[in-house]
């Protein structure tokens, strides 16, 4: 990985979100995008850029995209100029909020803009662009296929991201879901309510190995594992999950005692985060309180399809650093993370080689990286 961009409700520009993130800056406060007298959730995770007066208007995921692929873009040294380059977007909603906001409130907004090829044509002269809308898991699917045409001979550069934004239906309907309404996401810990949302969108560029070019070499991918169990619309499948888990190792050929640091999927709620954490501990067995683990969804929000792009993004300058953000409101651990080695309360520091990177989403559909630091 040559090229590497961010931008959520914490920062702008994958260094100053590695930053905040590390300080356990939390990007939570009051929701802004919508009434909140509709809703029992009065907080989200929002990037605040909106316009005076603070209404809503359309385009706002495809403008953090285009932001984020600029800063990998310029970060790899291919300039603004991604002609045949091939650039692949995960996504779970791609740009449903300007619908809402074309039906709803008359916004003007043309239909052809659902997707991002025409401003990712207009801004990087971009002709060959895909989406991939796998829920939650989306960009780390990208991220699979965009290692698929470089290993294939396809394309000598690919440029993988993820993005999505708050939406009115979304927050609705998660706002229904909770038991309690959360006020904060509190990943792994006891007293956890649910999920809330958060915008963000992430990007990194690939090379394939060996390449040449005078630019900085983030990291390596070892690997992406995919998988779909199938096992339930919305509630996850341990079983799916340390499997994903298993294949990721299986294809980077190494085990989980040689991986240094895990950036857990970490949404939450009740049923994902004890199934992510048991198949965790049936995964790594008396290797489980080897590795570092942080889940930065505690000051995000759940960024949803760009949410893999940008743990992977995290474990990069994690590797590079050596610093690991902390899991801000992790007071309890639950008992299915019992042993885990959270990094709580301030960052950690450590040397550490090789990260893991979870993504999970609604249906089963689960991913897990492996990467590698610069220079190992």
């Amino acid at each position: 990985m040559i090229g590497v961009g961010a931008v959520n409700s914490v920062g702008d520009g994958a260094g100053a979100v590695f930053d905040a993130l590390c300080a356990g800056r939390d990007g939570r406060a009051p929701l802004r995008g919508f009434d909140r007298g509709r809703f029992r959730a009065q907080h989200a995770y929002e990037i605040d850029d909106r316009p005076a007066g603070g209404r809503d208007v359309p385009g706002r995921a495809t403008r953090w995209l285009v932001r984020a692929i600029g800063e990998a873009a310029r970060d790899a040294g291919l300039g603004t100029d991604l002609g045949d380059v091939p650039v692949l977007v995960g996504t779970g909603l791609r740009e449903l909020r300007s619908a809402e906001l074309g039906w709803r409130d008359g916004a003007a907004f043309d239909i052809a803009d659902l997707h991002f090829g025409p401003a990712l044509r207009e801004h990087f002269g971009a002709v060959r662009t895909y989406t991939v809308s796998n829920a939650c898991s989306a960009s780390l699917y990208a991220l699979a296929m965009g290692c698929d045409l470089l290993a294939s001979g396809e394309a000598e550069h690919v440029v993988v991201a993820g993005v999505d934004t708050l939406t009115e239906s979304m927050y609705g309907l998660l706002d229904r879901v909770h038991m309690e309404p959360p006020d904060r996401v509190r990943p792994f810990d006891q007293d956890r309510r649910g999920v809330l949302m958060g915008d963000g969108a992430a990007a990194v560029v690939l090379r394939r190995a060996g390449g040449g070019g005078g630019a900085t070499v983030h990291g390596r991918v070892r690997s992406v594992h995919v998988n779909c169990d199938a096992f339930h619309v919305t509630a996850p499948d341990p079983g799916g999950v340390a499997e994903a888990v298993r294949g990721a190792h299986r294809q980077a050929g190494v085990g989980p005692e040689d991986i240094d640091l895990v950036l857990l999927h970490g949404t939450g709620t009740l049923l994902n985060d004890e199934a992510e954490a048991g198949a965790i501990a049936e995964v790594f067995g008396p290797h489980t309180g080897g590795p570092l683990m942080t889940a930065v969804k505690s000051m995000t929000g759940h960024t949803s399809g760009g949410s893999g792009l940008l743990g992977l993004i995290v474990a990069l300058r994690s590797l590079a650093s050596g610093r690991v953000p902390p899991t801000v409101g992790l007071d309890k651990p639950i008992g299915e993370a019992d042993g885990f080695r959270f990094v709580q309360g301030s960052e950690a520091r450590a040397r550490m080689s090789l990260a893991q990177v979870n993504a999970f989403g609604f249906g089963g559909v689960n991913a897990v990286a492996v990467v590698e630091r610069a220079g190992e």
